[in-house]
């Protein structure tokens, strides 16, 4: 398997804690992997990391065999590198269209007829485009949530960071996204996935990597890490799944 992300011995502390520590995690071609972890085990602090926002105290970031851990966010994103946010946070007063458009254009750099073709297939893989012309600021949290999806794909990544992306969503909605990121793999874009709906994460990742304190717990097999007793004990206090 060719390695497109990895992180190599990251080191983060903010005010004397340690939030991320010595934490090495490896995405595959093609592959999808789940973060699961507590509350504070420091795992919107990695895709930081991963991203540019946070630069790391010690470790390095690669990204297609190339060392970024001191590009910026925005060179990252152009190389194909994208991310949704767990609170979304778009331009309110502009439409779900201009919204999208704004990540093609800007954020991986397209043509105006490219960012206008993709724009048109980011809405309607993620069930937006009979909304398209609706102010932003005017969505349901859920469609809020679709459109943090679709600005994420509107740049074209090959490598897609979801973090939480299910939360706040009913049973049927997790799984039309379950649908969505299925086709999303299908088409070759490599995942990881940070959430706390566990039979989600069970539907899609190819493994599971569990981490507590910014540390690696444990990883492999999601049904074994699931199930293992360092993750009841840390994750969900001992309760079998």
């Amino acid at each position: 398997m060719t390695a497109v992300l990895e992180t190599r011995g990251l080191k983060k502390s903010f005010g004397g804690v340690k939030v991320i520590d010595d934490l090495s995690i490896t995405l595959n071609e093609g592959e999808a992997l789940g973060i699961v972890g507590p509350n504070g085990a420091g795992k919107t602090t990695l895709f930081n990391l991963i991203t540019g926002v946070y630069r790391p105290d010690e470790g390095r970031v690669l990204f297609k065999e190339r060392d970024i851990t001191h590009q910026a966010r925005q060179h990252r994103c152009r190389e194909g590198l994208g991310r949704t946010y767990q609170i979304p946070r778009p331009f309110q007063d502009m439409s779900v269209f201009e919204n999208v458009l704004v990540c093609a254009t800007h954020g991986r750099g397209m043509s105006e007829r490219a960012s206008y073709q993709r724009c048109v297939e980011t809405l309607e893989l993620t069930s937006l485009l009979d909304k398209a012309n609706l102010q932003a600021g005017a969505l349901t949290l859920l469609n809020r949530k679709r459109l943090e999806l679709a600005r994420a794909l509107a740049g074209d990544p090959t490598v897609l960071l979801l973090d939480e992306i299910a939360g706040g969503l009913t049973e049927a909605e997790v799984e039309q996204l379950i649908g969505t990121i299925k086709q999303l793999r299908a088409e070759g874009i490599s995942i990881i996935w940070i959430e706390h709906i566990v039979h989600a994460l069970l539907a899609v990742v190819d493994r599971i990597c569990a981490i507590n304190f910014g540390a690696m717990l444990c990883q492999g097999d999601p049904e074994e890490v699931m199930c293992s007793a360092e993750v009841q004990a840390c994750y969900m206090g001992g309760t079998p799944i």
